[in-house]
């Protein structure tokens, strides 16, 4: 294999396995979140800041890999 072709193939793993990564995470986290809202509705403050911030730190794998990605793709060409 070429270093170009795997340099193509990594860039396509790292932005699409980030992507359903963070799709995931973000699915799960709102998913608890709304559980925890729903059982104490008293406390929705406090569950919807950190749901924000947990989103906030899973949002960074694909920022992280599209910027490995980037990268990478300056190798392809």
């Amino acid at each position: 294999m070429e270093v170009g072709a795997g340099a193509a193939l990594g860039t396509a793993l790292a932005v699409g396995l980030g992507a359903l990564g963070a799709g995931l995470g973000d699915g799960l986290a709102t998913y608890s979140a709304v559980q925890g809202i729903s059982r104490q509705p008293e406390a929705r403050g406090a569950i919807f800041s950190t749901m924000l911030i947990g989103i906030g730190l899973i949002e960074a794998i694909p920022i992280i890999g599209v910027v490995i990605a980037f990268m990478l793709f300056g190798k392809v060409a």
